[in-house]
């Protein structure tokens, strides 16, 4: 049985940092592409950041040069390191596992006050 399990959410103000975790069980981190996702409030989900199997790392624009996505292939998670945030960044945020399947987190709120 898949299971993600964020954690790091929380509220910070404008300018602040945030580290956000994903535990994985149940399947190899090193071994899928995994990617976390935000859902804004009254928004769909979109796309951050992803990690390939090779340990690629891709952006959205809006997280470049602000976000780091990285792995720990000995703890089997991944991790989004959140910088200068803004109040454009909050929402849910999910883990996600592209394996056979889709595997989702839970989620992790960030709320980021101005």
């Amino acid at each position: 049985q898949v299971q993600l399990v964020e954690s790091g959410g929380g509220l910070v103000q404008a300018g602040g940092s945030l580290r956000l975790s994903c535990a994985a069980s149940g399947i190899i981190v090193s071994r899928n592409i995994m990617g976390w996702y935000r859902q804004a409030p009254g928004k769909q989900r979109e796309l951050v950041a992803t990690i390939t199997r090779i340990g690629s790392t891709i952006y959205a624009d809006t997280a470049k040069g602000r976000f780091a996505l990285s792995r720990d292939n000995a703890k089997n998670a991944v991790y989004l390191q959140m910088n200068s945030l803004t109040p454009e960044d909050r929402g849910v945020y999910s883990c996600c596992a592209r394996a056979t399947y889709y595997y989702w987190g839970q989620g992790t709120q960030v709320t980021v006050s101005s």
